[in-house]
Formats: C-alpha cells, structure tokens, sequence
C-alpha cells in the first residue's frame, strides 16, 4: 500500500515543477557539472600520441582495464587528466571510515559533530592526493613500458619529466572531480560522487549497445542469445527496483497521550532498508582491487619473460582478470564485507536504542535499553545477510554468464546496479524538492487567509 507521501509525490504535474525555482537551479548545477566532467575526459594527458594509445588499446583490450573504464566513462583508455576518476577518493575514503572505526583518536574526532566530520573529510583528501600518485605512477610506467614491448609508444618524449607531468595531471584531475562532486551534493541534486560514476557509466552505455547489435547483425552472436542479454537486463533492473525499496518496518511505540479524540497510544514504524549500504559495497570492493589490478596488467605485459619477478607479474595478471574465479572471489569477499562494514557505521542500535528510551518510545514486547539494542542488531544482521546476497548476486551472476557464453555486453550486474540505484536516489530527492515547495505553497496560502481574516 503506498505510503502518504507517495501518494502526494503522485500527484506532482509539470506545473508545480515549473513553478520550483530552487529546484530548476539546482538541477542545472548538476547537469553543467557533469558536463564538464565529460569534456575534461577528452583532454589527453600532455605528452600522449592518441593515434598510438588508440593503437595500443585495441592490442591490450580485454581485462579489468575495460571494466574500470566504464567507470570514468573512456577516460583511462584516452589516459585523460580525470583517467583515474574518482576511485582514489572512494579508496581514501575507505581507508579513513576503516581507521575511524579502528583507532580512539579518530573516534574521538569522529564524535566531534561537524568540525570532527570536516577533519576526516580533510584527512581523505590527503589520502587521496598519495593514492594517485601512487596509482597515477605505476599506471604511467606501466604506459610506457607497454608501448615500448608492443613497438607502439603512445609516449612523444619517454622519460622523467613526461612520468612528473603526467602524474601531476593525474592528481589534479582527481582532485578537480572529487571537488565537482562535493559541489554537487551541496549545490545540486544527489549524490555527487556517485552521479560522477554513473555518468561515466552511461556515457560508455551507447557504445556497449552498438557493439552488441553489430555483433547480433554480423551473426557472431545468436539472436536468441541477444534476446536473452535483452530480457536479462530488463529483469534485472526490475528486481533491483524491487529490491531496493524491500524495508523491514519495526514497530514503535510511545505512552499514551491526551488527545481530541481522547487518550490514544501513538504509535509509528522504524524502517530498516534491506540493502543498507546501497552501491557502497560494489563500489568500495572495485575501487580496492583497481591498484593491484592495474599494475599487474600493465607490469605484466611490459615484463613477462625478463626476469622470475615478471613471469609472476604476468601470473598474477591472468588469475586476477575480469572474470576469473579469483577475481569473482576478491570481488565478492569486498562486497560481503563492505555491506556488513557500511551498515554499521550507517545505523547504530545503541543510539537508536538510546534515543527510543528517552523519548519514551518502545518495541511491543520488548523492554527499553539494552534489549532494544539487541533486537535491532538481531534484526539488522539478518537483513544485511540478505542484502549482501543480493548485491553479491546482481553484481556476479550476470558477468559470469555473460563471460561464459562469450557475449561482449561490458555492463554488467554492477553498472546496473550503480545506475538503477543511483537514479532512484536522485529521483526521491527531486520529490522531496517539490514537496517542500508544495508545502510552501500551502503555507503561504493559508498565512494569506488568515491576514483577510483578520
């Protein structure tokens, strides 16, 4: 049964959305935003033939190269100043959350409020400045050495100062985007970060499409198999759909009250989401394995048969491809383990236990306190063993299968995910926009009627 507020999101019409000022501006922020992240991934890195780089990318395509730059949306294999996205942040970000949750200073800066959140999120952009230039050099070595193994050097001038620029290039790109989307969450609509990953993701979706139907019409691929990926993908953003608005409400109750109907027991529901953590995990668990993935597979080309280092660099390149069982394994252990992480530091039972109490609210049949607390974290693990399923699912199962029967659709179950959840998310923020303005109105309204009354 829809709840009241959808039934009021129902019934917004176009004229109500002309009529919200705040919401156009800010929708145009977000769109302007995004649009400059596209035109900076066409800006190459100085220094990069990409008649070269185009030339090398068709002879090491294939791999987790091809699955990360559906992420920046081709800018790691144009090798633009934004090539490395926003990965380094997310990866940041994580290891912060980690250490926070880890160490007593950081917990101690964390309970601060605002200003505690302000030294953590400066902590992070430190850590992101080190991770790319520690990811941007091995990526730009790894350029170098390649092209020089494969005879095709997408590098003009190789050396110490092409490797200095360009990972300078890097670390301000990064920086730039990470900068875009923190203007968007304040400024705009939605997530800034996530609507930077899912921009790229989109950007790469046409392409994806049209090799897939140029596959289907050259006969390389079965037209069922096409019908198949079709049906599959409908599916799944079906039940993703689904699954994301899943919630398990529990009961609360508060003390009888005084009201014009006599004495009544208020009583309302604690909404507890069945995937918490939302595209967190995925996300986080990609961003993890994108350094080691990165260097094998550049390493591992410009070295294989030089030394004993570079034969297991190449090793570790073909057991760690997109696709592999311990690649599925890795990936799946991140998102596991990131659901249950996020959750965590999302939804506390202790304080939301406390809080209860002291507002007089109360579970049915279950006492104030430390039971509370119990219960929630009873109820909570459950719900995030079934929410880490299914993120493990969707994100696995599809590019498993599609692996398997050899069909060339680079947007799998993650990407589906991302942009499903990412758009739905934004969409509610929209609503919320218009009912606030929806209830402006009203109260405007009704301060109208009662000055003519007066």
């Amino acid at each position: 049964m829809a709840s009241a507020a959808d039934q009021l999101a129902s019934s917004i019409n176009l004229a109500k959305f002309s009529k919200a000022t705040d919401l156009k501006k800010r929708l145009w922020f977000t769109l302007g935003a995004l649009i400059v992240f596209r035109m900076l991934s066409y800006v190459p890195l100085p220094g990069i033939d990409p008649t070269a780089l185009g030339l090398l990318a068709q002879q090491t395509q294939g791999g987790v190269l091809d699955f990360f730059n559906n992420f920046t949306g081709g800018a790691l294999s144009r090798m633009s100043i934004v090539a490395m996205g926003v990965m380094p942040y997310i990866t940041a970000s994580i290891v912060v959350q980690l250490a926070s949750s880890l160490s007593p200073q950081l917990a101690a800066i964390k309970k601060e409020g605002e200003s505690g959140r302000k030294r953590l999120n400066q902590y992070t952009r430190y850590g992101t400045v080190l991770l790319t230039a520690v990811q941007g050099y091995f990526l730009v070595q790894g350029l170098q050495a390649a092209g020089a193994a494969k005879g095709l050097s997408p590098v003009v001038e190789p050396g110490l100062a092409f490797t200095m620029t360009a990972v300078v290039s890097l670390i301000g790109g990064t920086m730039f985007l990470m900068w875009i989307g923190e203007q968007i969450t304040s400024r705009g609509i939605g997530n800034g970060i996530s609507l930077i990953i899912m921009a790229g993701i989109v950007a790469r979706l046409p392409v994806t499409l049209v090799q897939l139907f140029e596959s289907g019409r050259s006969g390389s691929i079965d037209p069922l198999r096409l019908i198949f990926v079709i049906v599959c993908v409908a599916a799944l953003v079906l039940f993703i759909c689904f699954m994301e608005r899943a919630q398990r409400r529990i009961l609360i109750q508060y003390p009888k009250r005084q009201t014009a109907r006599g004495v009544q027991a208020e009583r309302s529901h604690l909404p507890l989401k069945l995937n918490t953590a939302g595209v967190i995990p995925p996300i986080f668990a990609s961003s993890l394995l994108l350094l080691p993935l990165t260097i094998t597979q550049f390493a591992g080309q410009a070295t294989t048969g030089e030394s004993w280092w570079g034969d297991l660099i190449a090793n570790l390149n073909i057991w760690l491809r997109h696709g592999s069982p311990i690649y599925m394994s890795l990936y799946a252990a991140g998102i596991i383990f990131f659901s249950f992480f996020y959750t965590a530091v999302v939804f506390n039972p202790e304080e939301t236990a406390d809080n209860l109490k002291r507002y007089g609210g109360f579970v049915p049949g279950i006492r104030p306190g430390k039971n509370t607390e119990l219960y929630f974290d009873y109820v909570l693990t459950r719900i995030t063993v079934i929410g880490a399923g299914y993120l493990t699912i969707i994100c696995l199962l599809p590019e498993w299968a599609f692996s398997a029967m050899s069909i060339p659709f680079l947007m799998g179950g993650t990407s589906l995910l991302i942009v499903v959840n990412v758009t739905m998310d934004t969409v509610t923020q929209i609503q919320s926009h218009l009912l606030a303005h929806q209830y402006g109105d009203l109260i405007k309204k009704a301060k109208l009627k009662g000055g003519r009354a007066r």
